[in-house]
């Protein structure tokens, strides 16, 4: 009688072990961020078209009435239709900061959402991958009602416009990475509001958003130029108003902003691995 056959003995399951595919490890990390916020994504949805409602209404017709009275509208454009590609890279700059300053550092510190996955046969690039992959849709949250307001106003000229919610996209993303790399070496939150303060507030009044580059100082210009902010406005702006920059001058701002990606994804990845392994 064989050992499997014999009294006593457990019979053990010939089921193979469940293969998982690494490819698609990534997207288990995702659905883990996109289930935790099904709690809030209604308000999120609401906020994203209220805030830039109340803004463009605020400052595009309020103060922009006040501009196009006076005829200094840059761009020889109405303000609001001006103003409103601004605004709507700088929110998903300032959106991209928020999911990956104080959720990136939680997830390492208070509440370990990081470690709990790495528990799992998720790899350290999985955890980064799944977790900027969430990012970028939270961002489309936030960008395509905004966009949305700017059509329903007539502030965009078609049919290049929505071209502006892909470089809202990228921008923002060029801002979160980088900041999630960053958040992966602090142990409080305390540089957060210094990098707000110091950083994104001022590329947020200076970046071309609110007036052209053109009227700062000729020594601030080039620091303007360094920032991802101008480029990804510029390219909006171009897309909303039907603007038409020459190809190189495109290319230009587009490769820059997929360099901030790029080296954002690389010095996050050395970064998590070093906090997270």
């Amino acid at each position: 009688m064989s050992a499997e056959g014999a009294p006593g003995t457990i019979r053990r399951s010939q089921s193979p072990t469940p293969s998982h595919p690494t490819r698609l490890l990534w997207w288990r990390a995702a659905a883990y961020w996109f289930v935790l916020s099904r709690a809030w994504w209604r308000s999120l949805v609401a906020r994203s078209v209220l805030e830039p409602l109340l803004y463009l209404v605020g400052l595009g017709f309020g103060l922009g009435t006040l501009v196009d009275a006076g005829g200094d509208a840059p761009g020889g454009v109405p303000y609001a239709a001006y103003v409103a590609p601004g605004v709507l890279v700088a929110s998903a700059m300032q959106s991209g900061f928020g999911e990956s300053a104080w959720p990136v550092l939680g997830a390492i510190k208070w509440q370990r959402q990081y470690h709990a996955q790495l528990a799992s046969p998720l790899r350290v690039r999985d955890v980064l991958v799944g977790h900027m992959v969430f990012i970028a849709v939270r961002l489309a949250v936030t960008i395509v009602p905004f966009f949305a307001v700017m059509a329903a106003l007539g502030l965009v000229a078609w049919p290049w416009a929505p071209l502006a919610v892909l470089v809202g996209l990228l921008t923002g993303t060029a801002f979160a990475l980088p900041i999630a790399a960053y958040s992966a070496t602090v142990s409080n939150d305390t540089s957060f509001a210094l990098l707000l303060r110091f950083a994104l507030i001022p590329m947020f009044l200076f970046a071309g958003v609110f007036f052209p580059v053109a009227d700062l100082p000729g020594l601030l210009q080039p620091v303007v130029w360094l920032t991802p902010l101008w480029h990804g406005v510029e390219l909006a702006r171009a897309a909303t108003l039907g603007l038409a920059p020459a190809p190189l001058v495109v290319a230009g701002h587009v490769a820059y902003l997929v360099a901030w990606v790029v080296a954002g994804l690389l010095v996050a990845l050395r970064t998590y691995t070093r906090r997270l392994t």
